[in-house]
């Protein structure tokens, strides 16, 4: 089996890492309530772990305030249990099957914490990006060693794996620049 070079597949690679990058930095909590933040809970219900939005409603009926509907009465006392343990920070407030969750104000120490773990996302994602390009260029190294390829073709896919990948890391640090904006707004 002869590899071959696919420069989309590269892209659609690279765009993995950034939908990644983004994913993380929604858990990422700016004192401002979303269901995000809810993403990473597991629940222990019925013999078994499920992801908290299968076992209740997550809503966000104001800026600062997370409601969580459970569905099953039986479920209220581990779903309260699974978001304290989640190491979020938040302490849900128990209103029959009703979980409400203020969300408290960051102070600058804490800010500054979120951006420190931002930057450490936008870089796990840069580090990514290089991957995929490292595996590119390998490829197009070994297909000119196997004379698939002639050496212009080569420098030329080259250009455009190295174009591909400082398009994804600008895109990368603009999401990290807008996240710690975020963050950082009072």
């Amino acid at each position: 089996m002869t590899e071959t070079f696919d420069l989309a597949d590269l892209k659609r690679r690279m765009q993995g890492a950034i939908a990644t990058l983004k994913h993380e930095f929604g858990g990422l909590r700016t004192g401002r309530a979303s269901t995000s933040l809810l993403d990473p809970v597991h629940v222990d219900a019925y013999g078994q772990v499920s992801p908290l939005n299968q076992v209740a409603t997550v809503s966000v009926p104001e800026p600062r305030l997370i409601s969580v509907q459970v569905w099953d009465k039986a479920l209220v006392i581990a779903v309260d249990k699974a978001i304290r343990e989640a190491n979020l920070g938040l302490q849900p407030t128990v209103e029959g099957q009703i979980l409400r969750i203020r969300m408290p104000e960051l102070n600058e120490q804490r800010r500054k914490e979120l951006v420190k773990v931002a930057h450490k996302y936008a870089e796990e994602a840069r580090v990514a990006v290089r991957h995929v390009r490292r595996d590119g260029l390998d490829i197009l190294k070994k297909l000119l060693k196997d004379h698939a390829i002639p050496e212009d073709d080569e420098k030329r896919h080259e250009q455009e794996v190295q174009k591909a990948t400082d398009e994804m890391v600008k895109e990368i640090d603009a999401a990290l620049a807008a996240k710690e904006k975020e963050i950082m707004q009072v």
